[in-house]
């Protein structure tokens, strides 16, 4: 009998059981009208009050159903062969706002303010953040386990992981890597000789191949003799984004996160395997370095010696081959459209390297207009689209005061494609507009941020732009390429900036 006995059973029990959840239920109402309704029309007057124009709040949802149609709208029409006007297709919802409220105006995510800037001056203070008020803006929960680590560290936890990365990714440590980028290259140069007809003709689909190639580039540099374990994280992380993916089409349902449906368990496995495979690595070449043994001379033992100097612990590295993956791949597409650039460019390959192997860093220096070339993809296409920012505190910007909780967006792709910034070209493929260089293709020094900008910009983008550089001469070398009847040019974009339905080309063997 007194195992059947508790606390509920006690005299008086059942009425405190329902008076403390009745305080619950007041507490978790007033708590969800406060987050739902009070905070976001405080801030709505606030911005309002400052002359800034925007979307009305809905409740709950803000302008997420309407994103979400007009983005389903946008992906259903492929757009005209040659057309790099892409902005209406891939961000419909932000160029629709900006048309209607104008350059500086405000949606909402949820119950959340989004500002948008697409002054370039502007975006560059939010970016360069000296105030310390602008932190980086990230999906609780699920955004981690694609994008982590130095990414999304703040304050000096950010500054710390930054001065361990760093050796890693000067210019000389870079340049050693040139032998290990050459074999890829060359290795898949001869995948695609071989799988010619006899006539020397051949049709894929880049997307697939470059994602193959700058996946065994960051394994080889990044892990060395362990490579083979490096490529098992890279496989690995190509399936936990498409299942993040997934999950990002429903995560404003409340508590979507927690229910334990397949897709978020699979998620949380993949993430610990990959920790697990990560931890294996890093620690065997700790106990190498401690005991005195020669480093192997890869990323991953500049990283953990680096860690060593900087403190005792043990960090996990992730790195990322998104970035190079779609760079080359919008390049071949573009030079497809525009034949004669890639003429000129493969012109400028074999006056610098003939048909040799283009595998040393002062010759892939020298090549200008394969560099301009890659510029303007970046600009036309850049890998992420826009950048977030949320707002700890307020703050001045641009002569207005912003509220604490309000959250910005930079539209990167917007501020490059603006044609008051870039002329009335800017939606053309015009390569020359880099001939003297980033600072001068337009008077906004700072409208070119395809890497981000101030002290959190890209890391790794020499390094991105050397792997860039050498897998495109190598091509130019070995091949001729067209578009494939059935391409069909479709940008878009969740994570990176993706040919939503492939990208088909025509290759030609040159010798």
């Amino acid at each position: 009998m007194l195992g059947e006995a508790s606390t509920w059973s006690l005299p008086g029990a059942g009425a405190a059981a329902a008076a403390v959840a009745a305080v619950a239920l007041v507490w978790l109402s007033a708590w969800t009208l406060q987050w739902a309704w009070w905070t976001p029309r405080r801030l709505e007057r606030a911005l309002r009050a400052q002359g800034l124009r925007g979307t009305s709040y809905r409740l709950f949802i803000g302008d997420v159903a309407a994103a979400a149609r007009l983005n389903k709208e946008a992906a259903s029409r492929p757009l005209p062969l040659g057309s790099h006007d892409i902005c209406p297709r891939v961000i419909p919802f932000f160029c629709n706002v900006l048309k209607e409220h104008g350059k500086l105006s405000f949606a909402w995510t949820g119950p959340k303010p989004m500002v948008i800037v697409t002054d370039p001056d502007l975006a560059r203070q939010v970016l360069s953040n000296k105030s310390g008020n602008f932190a980086k803006k990230m999906t609780e929960n699920i955004s981690k386990y694609v994008v982590g680590g130095v990414v999304t560290y703040e304050g000096e936890k950010w500054a710390k992981h930054r001065r361990i990365l760093n050796p890693a990714f000067h210019q000389e440590k870079i340049k050693r890597t040139l032998p290990i980028l050459s074999t890829c290259c060359t290795e898949m140069i001869t995948r695609w000789e071989n799988a010619m007809s006899s006539e020397g003709l051949s049709e894929l689909d880049i997307r697939d191949e470059f994602q193959n190639l700058t996946g065994d580039v960051i394994s080889r540099t990044a892990f060395g003799s362990s490579y083979q374990e490096g490529w098992r994280i890279f496989q690995l992380q190509e399936e936990q984004a498409k299942r993040v993916l997934q999950a990002f089409q429903r995560i404003f349902i409340p508590g979507y996160w927690y229910l334990p449906i397949e897709n978020n368990r699979k998620i949380r496995e993949i993430d610990q395997e990959i920790r697990t495979i990560l931890r294996g690595i890093i620690v065997k070449r700790d106990e190498s370095i401690r005991n005195g043994e020669t480093s192997p001379d890869d990323l991953l033992g500049l990283f953990v010696e680096s860690n060593m100097r900087e403190s005792n612990e043990r960090e996990d590295l992730g790195m990322s081959s998104e970035t190079t993956s779609v760079l080359l791949t919008w390049t071949l597409i573009l030079l497809s459209m525009h034949p004669e650039w890639q003429q000129q460019a493969r012109e400028e390959v074999l006056h610098h390297f003939g048909i040799t192997t283009p595998d040393y860093y002062d010759g892939l220096s020298h090549l200008k207009t394969v560099t301009m070339i890659l510029h303007e993809v970046l600009r036309l296409y850049p890998p992420v689209v826009f950048l977030q920012r949320m707002l700890r505190k307020e703050t001045e910007l641009g002569g207005i005061k912003y509220p604490e909780g309000a959250d910005f967006i930079l539209p990167v792709l917007s501020i490059h494609h603006d044609p008051s910034i870039w002329g009335q070209d800017a939606s053309e493929f015009n390569p020359e507009r880099f001939a003297n260089g980033v600072s001068k293709a337009t008077k906004f020094q700072s409208a070119f941020f395809p890497f981000g900008w101030g002290a959190r910009i890209c890391i790794g983008q020499s390094f991105a732009m050397l792997e860039a550089k050498m897998a495109l001469a190598t091509i130019l070398q070995s091949f001729s390429f067209e578009l494939s009847p059935s391409y069909a040019h479709a940008p878009h974009t969740v994570l990176t900036l993706q040919p939503q339905q492939g990208a088909q080309i025509k290759l030609k063997k040159l010798r």
